[in-house]
């Protein structure tokens, strides 16, 4: 099944999306199951760990982590960097000091058009910085408001 997705993903992002993948799998820490998700490899908290599950769509895993190669950029896309200030704040810094382009950021969803300047090493740190129960306490958080 992974297989056949990263088979199929444009040359232009293949390699890059198989670098960050591997990145992403070296350093997030434990209690994250990797799924395919709507045309993204995704990382999710298991149901088994968190039988609440995502609230927008009842009876799935809790979304944390995914990439996905658009047609027109590679994403990444970070719930962590969302739900946390200080950690958002941590990875601008981070970026700019690592990266001579401006960062393409969405709410959570880290954006190159380019494979030229992906900072993997600072993927594989923001992939460390937050646990699973971590990111439950946080989603947790953020849905009682």
């Amino acid at each position: 099944m992974f297989d056949e997705f990263i088979a199929q993903i444009d040359g232009k992002w293949h390699d890059a999306f198989i670098k960050l993948m591997v990145t992403i799998e070296e350093n997030l820490p434990p209690g994250f199951e990797k799924s395919l998700d709507r045309n993204m490899m995704a990382y999710s908290v298991p149901l088994a760990a968190y039988p609440k599950g995502y609230h927008v769509t009842p009876n799935t895993p809790l979304p944390f982590l995914a990439i996905a190669p658009q047609k027109r950029h590679l994403a990444l896309y970070h719930m962590g960097i969302y739900g946390e200030p200080e950690l958002l704040a941590w990875f601008q810094e981070a970026y700019a000091k690592a990266v001579p382009t401006k960062l393409n950021l969405g709410k959570s969803c880290i954006r190159w058009t380019s494979t030229k300047h992906i900072p993997y090493e600072l993927i594989g740190e923001l992939c460390k910085k937050m646990t699973a129960e971590q990111w439950i306490e946080i989603y947790e958080r953020g849905i009682a408001r």
